[in-house]
C-alpha cells in the first residue's frame, strides 16, 4: 500500500462539506457490483456525518442512476462480459465495463438501508447519459456536462470537500480529482472508503495519484 501522511487535529467548520460517494445497494457485498467489505464503513460515515452536522458543515450524497440501455454495461455491449478491458473512442465509456448496476429506481440504485440520508443537505444524482460514464461526482467523463455539485458547493461558499464511500479507485478518486482541479482543498478520508482495485494495482495508483497532486488524507481519528 502506498505510504501516507494522514492530516491531524482538523476543525471541521461551516465552509467545510463532507462528500458521501454512491453508498448504493449495487455496490454493497450481496450487490451487483460489490466493493468488498463496502457495508463496513456505513456506521463511521453517519458518525462523520453527525459530526458534519453538528459543526453546521455540509453533507452531500452522490448517487449512481443509471438508464438500463447504459453503455458502460457489458450487457450492452455483445460478447462482452463484466470486467473486460474496453473504452469508447472518445474515451466516455471505460476502462472496463461493468455488470448492470444502480439502474433507476431498483433496489440495487437505492442508498443502503444503514446509510442516514437524513444528514444529507443535497443529493446528486450521476450517471443519466447513456452514453457516457459519470465516476466522478462533479462531472461525466467526457468533462462536457455538470452533475451540479460544483454549482452547489460554490453557493454555500465551500472550501474544503472530505471524500468517502465508494468505490475508491473510481467515483471517489474521480471525485477527489475533479474537487482538486475546481479549487477545493481535497481531503479523502482513506478508512472510510473501499475499491474495487479492477484492473489489479488501480488502487494504489488512484492513491499514488491523488498524493502527487496534492490531496490530502485524512482518518476517522484526524477530526478534533
Amino acid at each position: 500500500m502506498t505510504d501516507l501522511n494522514y492530516e491531524k487535529d482538523i476543525k471541521i467548520d461551516i465552509q467545510d462539506a463532507l462528500i458521501v460517494v454512491d453508498m448504493q445497494n449495487d455496490f454493497i457485498p450481496g450487490g451487483s457490483l460489490a466493493v468488498e467489505e463496502g457495508d463496513l464503513i456505513i456506521k463511521d460515515i453517519n458518525k462523520v456525518g453527525r459530526k458534519f452536522k453538528k459543526s453546521k458543515a455540509l453533507v452531500v450524497f452522490t448517487q449512481d442512476w443509471h438508464p438500463q440501455n447504459h453503455k458502460s454495461f457489458a450487457s450492452n455491449h455483445p460478447g462482452k462480459n463484466p470486467g473486460d478491458e474496453f473504452t469508447s473512442e472518445d474515451g466516455a465509456i471505460g476502462p472496463v465495463l461493468w455488470p448492470d448496476h444502480c439502474v433507476q429506481n431498483t433496489k440495487g440504485a437505492k442508498f443502503h438501508k444503514n446509510l442516514k440520508i437524513d444528514l444529507g443537505d443535497r443529493i446528486i444524482q450521476k450517471g443519466m447519459n447513456p452514453e457516457v460514464d459519470s465516476y466522478s461526482g462533479f462531472q461525466d467523463n467526457d468533462r462536457k456536462s455538470e452533475t451540479g455539485l460544483r454549482e452547489y458547493l460554490n453557493s454555500e461558499n465551500i472550501k474544503r470537500i472530505f471524500i468517502c464511500g465508494l468505490a475508491l479507485d473510481y467515483c471517489c478518486y474521480f471525485t477527489a480529482i475533479d474537487g482538486f482541479d475546481f479549487g477545493y482543498d481535497v481531503y479523502f478520508l482513506v478508512n472510510l472508503t473501499r475499491g474495487v482495485d479492477l484492473p489489479e494495482g488501480n488502487v494504489k495508483n488512484a492513491l499514488e495519484t491523488m498524493k502527487e497532486k496534492g490531496i490530502k488524507f485524512v482518518t476517522t481519528e484526524s477530526f478534533i
